[in-house]
């Protein structure tokens, strides 16, 4: 504990442990062509992104959103926990609810609301 004048100063230091979650779980149902471009993806359509913590997790979500629906990964990182997929706007929209539902269902995680822009 330091001092500040004549009363002392309580430091409290944070630690963030990363829970099982899905942080992000979002639609973007027409992106603009320089969205495609910039991620280096083909225009399926749509484009969904999961954001999930434990990082490793988005390989597990990739299999569940292949399985689910007619979907292609344009992106993978599970040194991030990033997810992006892409396909028609419905495809889309159901891998990102099957992802939702079976990482909460079979492996007791805490989902976010899919979002839709």
């Amino acid at each position: 504990m330091g001092m500040h004048g004549d009363k002392p100063i309580e430091r409290v230091i944070q630690e963030s442990v990363p829970g099982k979650q899905v942080t992000i779980a979002h639609v973007i149902a027409s992106p603009m062509e320089d969205i495609y471009e910039r991620l280096g993806i083909d225009n399926q359509g749509a484009i969904g992104i999961l954001t999930l913590s434990p990082y490793e997790t988005a390989i597990i979500a990739a299999d569940i959103v292949t399985k689910a629906a007619d979907v292609e990964i344009g992106f993978l990182d599970r040194f991030t926990g990033s997810l992006i997929i892409t396909g028609d706007v419905q495809s889309v929209e159901t891998a990102l609810s099957a992802a939702n539902n079976t990482l909460r269902d079979l492996l007791n995680f805490t989902t976010a609301p899919i979002t839709r822009t």
